[in-house]
């Protein structure tokens, strides 16, 4: 990886942490922002021995503005476009690579394109969800005074604090250099999506799977916990250098071995990888269709984040001779994760339910991409042939994870105009939307076919792209001239698991398609959908990124490519 990289301490003087976290200040200030402005009233305080008054903006009568129920929404989405933005530019104006130590020079923090370009994603999808959660739950009038009143509002405000606690807790995740750090962001975020679950406390469903969700991700967390403990008992450092050398050294010995195990538990229920996985379908049903499309993508790449940090970073494929120690475990959890979640979602008659164990199939095909590079032999004397082939793999899979906000996050969205009907819950409330509602039956159609990975949308080339990646591991050590099924590696098996996978996905993702196109409406489900402007918004954003993707996928896939070498260039 070419390129200098600076380091930084908190607190020290100059604007250098300021523009490495720019992103990450712009999130805390919109937190303090919506914790303050929405309180903000007429109160004017008097000076003390005297007859004058001066305006105290807290309390008193709140303004029309303040008051206003679309404030927060509009806030949260204003702070995470420009926390989105500034991560761009960033890959515009040439990465400044800067790393955050402590006083002793220990990293905390690193700022490349690895880290940037996730961000991209985290930051994405919550501007997307934000903006279609506007006035989702209870508002009152600007003039009811009344408890409930101020309660129906208030709950927007404690929303939108949950989302861009959200958010931090990512970017941390994104940026940790150290299994402690990393462990703090993962919590951060995982609470604040364990409340945004059973936010709307008057659907039992949504309760029912907040605290089953909770429950599960707990014992997930605990479990991952112990595994880092054990790292640390092993090693004495949970530093990502540290680690890796010390795998490389001894990673075959017992204690890093169960270690890495239970850090696999609890990674596996981040990215519903099964049988983790048991806890994301209640939970996507119950929870808003915006939050359950972030689990679905930002959430999801979180977890895959995490495991590309240990797996490829701390127990390195090149820690062991021929291959990765976690090969075979990994290996299995994919075909495992990808046939049960399509098998699963064949039998699924909740479209948020499906896409639930869409998500679960999706988490397959990325442990299978993660598995083909630990399948590289790093001992043969082919190198330079391997870092090309972790770096087309790592690519691809960054990129599937980048597109997958705009079609998964997009269907949920149209799934959440649904819900303000009270629909969205079956299959046949989706019937004769083509009739109700032209715009949304061709949004979601284009989003299915997407998921199926039909040409030439963005789907399809995310998953070409990593069949592709996978098949030139497989065939990375056999010569051309004498090829034959017992030189290729196995890891060629998945990618045809893949293949068949998706054509078992396409049933259920056209099954959508035709209850939209040629059933009848229900009964009382005749009108046209409500308006939801800033929803409809994102709905078109989401369209217009899965096709563009697909088409012209060129500056997307060399972005991604940017940062998978900023991973794969540093081992």
């Amino acid at each position: 990886m070419s390129g200098h990289v600076s380091t930084v301490e908190p607190f020290s003087q100059g604007s250098d942490l300021i523009t490495a976290l720019a992103p990450e200040f712009v999130l805390i200030i919109g937190l303090f922002t919506l914790m303050i402005v929405p309180n903000m009233g007429d109160a004017t305080f008097r000076i003390p021995l005297t007859q004058v008054r001066l305006p105290w903006f807290f309390g008193g009568k709140r303004r029309n503005l303040e008051s206003d129920p679309r404030l927060p929404g509009l806030l949260a989405t204003v702070f995470f476009s420009i926390a989105f933005l500034l991560c761009g530019v960033s890959f515009v104006n040439g990465m400044a690579r800067t790393e955050i130590v402590t006083p002793g020079g220990t990293p905390m923090l690193k700022v490349d394109e690895f880290s940037r370009m996730f961000e991209l994603i985290f930051f994405g999808a919550l501007a997307l969800a934000s903006a279609a959660s506007v006035n989702r739950f209870p508002a009152t009038s600007r003039a009811d005074r009344s408890p409930n009143g101020l309660y129906n509002n208030r709950r927007q405000i404690d929303f939108y604090i949950l989302l861009i606690t959200t958010g931090l807790g990512m970017s941390i995740v994104a940026l940790a250099q150290d299994m402690f750090m990393l462990f703090i962001g993962l919590e951060l975020a995982s609470f604040s999506t364990y409340v945004l679950v059973a936010f709307i406390k008057e659907s039992r469903e949504g309760t029912e799977a907040g605290m089953k969700y909770f429950i599960v991700g707990s014992v997930a967390s605990g479990v991952g916990l112990y595994g880092l403990s054990l790292l640390y008992l092993w090693s004495g450092s949970l530093q990502f250098a540290d680690l890796s050398v010390a795998f490389a050294e001894n990673g075959l010995e017992p204690l890093p071995l169960i270690a890495l195990g239970l850090l696999l538990v609890g990674f596996g229920f981040k990215v519903s990888a099964a049988p983790f996985h048991f806890a994301a379908p209640d939970a996507y049903a119950g929870a808003a269709a915006p939050i359950a499309g972030v689990l679905a993508t930002a959430s999801k790449a979180m977890g895959v984040l995490g495991l590309l940090r240990i797996l490829l970073v701390v127990a390195s494929p090149e820690a062991t001779d021929g291959s990765a120690v976690w090969l075979i475990a990994l290996g299995v959890l994919s075909v495992i994760t990808m046939t049960w979640g399509n098998l699963a979602a064949l039998g699924s008659t909740n479209p948020k339910r499906m896409l639930a164990y869409s998500s679960v199939a999706h988490a397959g095909y990325m442990l299978a991409a993660i598995t083909a590079i630990g399948a590289l032999n790093w001992e043969s004397g082919y190198v330079e042939s391997s870092n090309d082939a972790a770096l087309a793999v790592v690519t691809a899979l960054v990129f599937h994870l980048a597109v997958l906000v705009c079609f998964k996050l997009g269907a949920f969205l149209v799934l959440s105009l649904l819900e303000a009907e009270k629909g969205g819950h079956t299959l046949s409330s989706l019937g004769g939307l083509a009739k109700r509602d032209p715009f949304l039956a061709v949004a979601m159609f284009v989003f299915m076919m997407s998921l199926a990975g039909v040409p030439p949308l963005s789907g399809f080339v995310s998953k070409l792209l990593v069949i592709m990646g996978i098949v030139k591991v497989a065939l990375l050590d056999v010569v051309a001239t004498d090829l034959s099924f017992a030189d290729i590696h196995w890891v060629w098996y998945l990618a045809l698991l893949m293949v068949i996978n998706s054509a078992i996905s396409v049933f259920y993702y056209l099954r959508i398609g035709l209850v939209m196109y040629f059933h009848e409406p229900e009964e009382g489900r005749t009108g046209p959908l409500p308006a939801g402007r800033s929803v409809r918004f994102a709905i078109v954003l989401c369209v217009l990124t899965t096709v563009y993707f697909g088409v012209g996928a060129g500056q997307l896939i060399a972005l991604c490519e940017s940062a998978a070498n900023a991973l794969v260039g540093a081992w």
